[in-house]
């Protein structure tokens, strides 16, 4: 049985490996938390896209502990893992790529803002597309997508994308050295290894939740979704090489 201890444990040893990828971590979750913080709203209503084990989820209520939280994953692994250690969480279990995500997260109200971090640039364009279509219409005029990822411009800017990805990597060597954290599929085998989750892990094969498919990692990607969808000032809100934090703003 997976216990509140240990899933806590677990999530511990997720958040370090990401940190391997991303030094600023801790840093792109502040800036974005200040962002919903910053609505002006005590009690925001949130929804975490691709919410993983609830690392975001978490660190958002611990800031805003009024607002409502609801933490969206296709994984069942991860869902499971997040609601072991946060069981002040809403998890959804669904599949963002698939139409009508957005009925089964039970909102009593449009959503003040979406959130997300490292998590949809696993999804592919034309569905990016139909994501934002989506979310879109249980934003309120006004409301927030922030997405915090690595956003590459070498279909505008390549020189600077060049030079952006160059920071990255020498922030991550000052960061660890030859020393860096274990990588994310060194994580998955691990915990796939734990009996703990034997019956989470036959889930997950079950529902085919491992990425696949092609990866939006252009920042127009996004930002052409995005403005299709109805959203209507779109830019960097915090960047530190190619770790953005894009804000988009629901229209009227």
């Amino acid at each position: 049985m997976l216990t509140h201890d240990a899933a806590l444990d677990w999530i511990a040893r997720w958040d370090r490996q990401q940190e391997g990828y991303l030094p600023d971590r801790e840093e792109r979750f502040t800036a974005l938390i200040d962002a919903v913080e910053a609505l002006g709203r005590p009690d925001p209503l949130v929804i975490d896209l691709g919410c993983g084990p609830g690392s975001l989820s978490a660190r958002l209520l611990d800031r805003l502990p009024k607002a409502t939280v609801v933490s969206v994953d296709a994984d069942p692994l991860l869902l499971g893992l997040g609601r072991a250690a946060y069981p002040q969480l809403t998890f959804v279990s669904a599949d963002l790529r698939t139409s009508g995500w957005t009925g089964l997260l039970g909102l009593d109200r449009p959503a003040d803002a979406a959130v997300s971090t490292t998590a949809l640039h696993w999804i592919s364009g034309p569905d990016l597309r139909r994501v934002y279509a989506e979310l879109a219409g249980v934003l309120r005029p006004g409301g927030l997508l922030l997405n915090g990822d690595h956003m590459d411009t070498d279909d505008t800017t390549p020189a600077l994308a060049r030079l952006e990805r160059a920071v990255h990597e020498r922030q991550s060597e000052r960061a660890f050295g030859a020393d860096r954290p274990e990588d994310w599929r060194a994580w998955w085998e691990a915990i796939t290894a734990d009996p703990a989750f034997a019956e989470l892990n036959q889930e997950r094969t079950t529902a085919g939740a491992a990425h696949h498919g092609s990866e939006s990692h252009l920042m127009s990607h996004h930002v052409e979704a995005l403005r299709d969808s109805g959203f209507t000032e779109i830019g960097t809100l915090w960047q530190h090489g190619n770790n953005r934090l894009l804000c988009a703003v629901r229209g009227d």
